[in-house]
């Protein structure tokens, strides 16, 4: 089988081609303003290079950046019309009301908020006012909003309002796309809420992008099927993916996190990638990135839902260094460091130069940084190391030494022997660590709920099942799914046998 991995991030677009989960070709391109084009010439000069090897390719997976910058640059989002079910008990705080400012009026069209909701225990709160959500569908439609985002009160435990709600938007506005928050979060309305409207207002642009992909594959001959890869080291098909984009706003750093395991083989470690302007730190647990349990913010929106627990460090081999005061970062030169940083002729001081100066790389012409002090060098080179230790410290499960994968263009500021940590791993292909794990993600699925009054055995069964097909929608085959987690957790405060079970499985795509 051979697949081709796709990775867009803040410097480097990089693609590989793997063939029997061997890396076969591999190309690093800078990372373009409009990210497309640099995604093109990355796939034109893996095909130039690959040659006939790329004559058979079974699938393509993308991780994309798109997402991420329209929401930080707050540009390309949809203007999103959100309906709140949860009246009378949730009226003390609208939607958007801890958004930015800026965010919130690139994408807050109009928010309406009907009776309904469900109680922790799964009870009405109060009948759900059906009437009020058509006349707010006729309302969206007179107003041709693009994008609805609906979240009701504990729909994580009965999603059937919503998707009560969700048909009669359709049925109103079947042009209108329409995210239901019980697909994206967790119980938490408010985070729930907000994820549920970042996804809608970047729907329309992952439609966009996904077809602009495949037409790109097109035009080279390239007749795979699409894939993009996800917060949890997943992938899903291109136009599931293009319904739920929220999904994939974290997939650099946690498909680096996947390469890293699948080119060291250490399924259980610290992974550090180094980029050209910032540094994740996260940890590896059965090969795939430890989830966040916690609130997470997104271009300053508070947020709960499928992302990795990570650490992100203002570092990277792109990072300015400064003499008063002495420091690395947090400014850096980005993509344009082979046009600005001192080996490669340029008159800025970066951690690419200092790491030259220092002899733990080669790079560009070392001649150019041989007037560097040996003190700032010395100085940068011990700030990096301490940054490092802190992030493990901060990130390690527990007090005992944990072996530190290195991966990232700049993975040579990694240094060897960090306090606090076992050996450090250094592998092949390190610098397309991301590209690598983009190409060998496998589909995931996924069934967390709250079963009442149903034995033990039979909730995890029935939670198993709705995992399975949740993967086998998402692209995976049948006959290799496996499941990797289970949580079982008594619910004490719930009425009755109650408990929350959420299973996990992975499968091969189909």
């Amino acid at each position: 089988m051979s697949v081709i991995g796709i990775d867009v991030g803040g410097t480097s677009t990089d693609a590989v081609l793997l063939h029997e989960r061997a890396v076969r070709h591999y190309v690093k391109k800078a990372t373009t303003a409009d990210v497309s084009s640099g995604i093109t010439a990355a796939l034109d000069a893996l095909l130039a290079v690959a040659g006939p090897d790329a004559a058979d390719v079974d699938a393509v997976m993308l991780g994309t950046t798109h997402f991420t910058n329209a929401i930080v640059e707050r540009r390309r989002l949809t203007p999103v019309a959100t309906i709140r079910i949860g009246l009378p008990a949730t009226a003390f705080l609208e939607p958007f009301t801890d958004w930015p400012s800026d965010l919130a009026a690139a994408v807050h069209a109009r928010h309406f908020m009907v009776r309904g909701g469900h109680e922790y225990d799964g009870r009405p709160i109060v009948p759900f006012d059906a009437a009020a959500v058509e006349s707010a569908a006729r309302e969206i439609r007179a107003a041709r909003i693009p994008a609805v985002a609906i979240t009701s009160v504990f729909s994580p435990l009965d999603p059937l309002l919503e998707e009560r709600a969700g048909q009669i938007v359709r049925e109103a506005c079947p042009e209108a796309s329409v995210t239901l928050s019980h697909r994206l979060g967790r119980i938490g309305l408010l985070p729930r809420e907000n994820v549920t409207i970042l996804n809608a207002s970047l729907v329309d642009l992952a439609r966009t992008t996904t077809a602009a992909f495949a037409d790109g594959l097109q035009r080279v001959g390239i007749e795979a099927p699409v894939y993009l890869t996800q917060n949890d080291g997943t992938i899903a098909r291109m136009e599931r993916a293009a319904e739920l984009p929220i999904l994939g706003v974290a997939c650099g750093p946690t498909n680096s996190m996947r390469g890293a395991a699948f080119l060291s083989g250490v399924p259980d470690a610290l992974v550090i990638d180094v980029g050209g302007t910032t540094t994740d730190v996260g940890y590896l647990r059965q090969g795939l990135p430890r989830q966040a349990n916690r609130v997470v913010e997104i271009g300053g929106v508070r947020t709960l839902f499928q992302m990795p627990d990570l650490l992100s460090l203002p570092l990277g081999g792109g990072s300015k260094v400064t003499t008063s005061p002495p420091a690395i970062g947090p400014a850096s030169v980005g993509f344009r460091l082979t046009e600005l940083g001192r080996v490669f002729g340029g008159e800025v001081t970066t951690g690419t130069d200092v790491a030259v100066a220092a002899g733990v790389t080669s790079l560009g012409d070392p001649r150019r940084v041989a007037d560097l002090p040996n003190g700032l060098v010395n100085d940068a080179m011990a700030m990096i190391r301490a940054t490092l230790e802190d992030a493990i410290d901060r990130m390690k499960p527990d007090a005992a030494p944990r072996p530190v994968i290195a991966v990232g263009g700049a993975a040579f500021l990694v240094p060897d022997g960090l306090a606090g940590a076992g050996d450090t791993i250094r592998v092949p292909h390190a610098t397309v660590a991301n590209a690598v794990g983009a190409a060998m993600a496998q589909v995931s699925g996924e069934s967390d709920r709250v079963y009442r009054d149903v034995p033990r055995d039979e909730a995890i069964a029935a939670a198993t099942a709705g995992a399975r097909r949740d993967a086998i929608t998402a692209g995976a085959d049948p006959m290799t799914l496996e499941i990797v987690e289970v949580e079982d957790l008594p619910l004490a405060y719930l009425p009755g046998n109650s408990r929350r079970v959420r299973v996990k499985v992975l499968g091969e795509i189909a």
